[in-house]
């Protein structure tokens, strides 16, 4: 299963390459060609049945969040800063894993030693250190140096009635949806893009956006799932189990109203749900890629995503496999599709 292998890799912003290869690996007799550019950014190319059917960039980002080793105490633990956008308060006890060998946790002042008025407060990240044994500083350099990326240490597991929890699952969720499509044929022509450092404002889809072209482009993402019985719920956002969610409007990107329209229409038409994303919050690299060229019409269709940014996300199955199967369904009625942009 892609989804459990790719969630378990480890590829931080900045340093994706073992995700990557792993793609590479399991596409590469699957594609008419691929290439790496400068900044990392994985570029497939297959061919379809139809030499005159429209071009089709699916895109998804092979980065996750983690920490950044920034200093090396005397005592031998760790400074760090995030890599992405993590809520410090989370970090306490979890355990972590630096450049694939040495594992840690992440320690703080312990409850019982803290003063009441400390225990009200939220942590700041430079109360907090990652302790790998070691009893000097000279002990930890002998294993970890400055600038190592250290990633948490979650196995993918299916839970309850099709439940997925993993790390990472933001965005490789959207990774595998694509590298399950390209095990597929299709009219249309494929350029699967697997995009890094998202995390740190869309920077890899910003270098794609200077020489991609195609007449759609479908960002797949893994998008935040507020549905828990403290939030009303016209703050859930989305909800897990209701069916991949379409964006119409987010910080970088105004989506098309005729695609999401028609996207409903498909949908609702081969019996797959689907819902709203009901927010505008955030942003992914659509934002870039619509940008692309002379521009490019761009949809993003999402998975539900419970925990997102941190070490144990989950994700409902059917979601993923509706999110796969209406893009499915995209693709296989592309020339009908666009046709609504001819209409506009």
């Amino acid at each position: 299963m892609f989804l459990k292998h790719l969630s378990e890799l480890n590829g931080i912003s900045g340093n994706e390459k073992a995700v990557r290869d792993y793609i590479i690996e399991n596409i590469n007799n699957k594609v008419d060609s691929y290439r790496v550019d400068k900044i990392g950014n994985l570029l497939a190319d297959k061919k379809g049945t139809n030499n005159s059917a429209p071009k089709v960039v699916l895109s998804a980002h092979m980065d996750e969040v983690g920490l950044f080793v920034t200093e090396v105490t005397s005592e031998g633990y760790l400074k760090f800063q995030t890599v992405g956008y993590i809520d410090v308060n989370i970090l306490v006890s979890k355990p972590i894993i630096i450049n694939n060998i040495i594992y840690g946790v992440i320690g703080s002042k312990a409850i019982h030693l803290q003063k009441p008025e400390e225990r009200k407060q939220n942590f700041l990240i430079e109360q907090l250190y990652i302790d790998i044994g070691a009893s000097t500083k000279e002990e930890a350099e002998q294993h970890v140096k400055l600038g190592d990326y250290a990633a948490f240490i979650t196995a993918f597991e299916t839970f309850s009635s099709g439940f997925y929890k993993g790390k990472a699952l933001d965005d490789r969720a959207g990774c595998a949806v694509i590298m399950e499509l390209l095990d597929k044929e299709f009219d249309c022509e494929l350029a699967a893009v697997f995009t890094v450092q998202e995390e740190l404002g869309l920077r890899g889809s910003k270098i794609i956006s200077n020489y991609l072209e195609a007449d759609l482009a479908i960002v797949i993402e893994a998008t935040s799932a507020m549905d828990i019985q403290e939030n009303d719920r016209e703050n859930w956002i989305v909800e897990l189990g209701q069916g991949p969610a379409c964006s119409l409007m987010d910080q970088a990107t105004i989506y098309k109203p005729e695609l999401i329209k028609k996207t409903v229409q498909l949908a609702e038409k081969n019996r797959i749900p689907v819902q709203l994303r009901q927010g505008t919050a955030a942003a992914n690299d659509a934002g870039n890629i619509h940008l692309s060229g002379a521009g490019i019409p761009t949809i993003t269709i999402s998975i539900p995503c419970r925990y997102i940014h941190s070490m144990s996300s989950v994700i409902n199955r059917t979601d993923y496999n509706n999110c796969l199967e209406l893009i499915s369904c995209i693709l296989n009625n592309i020339e009908e599709y666009l046709s609504v942009l001819e209409q506009g």
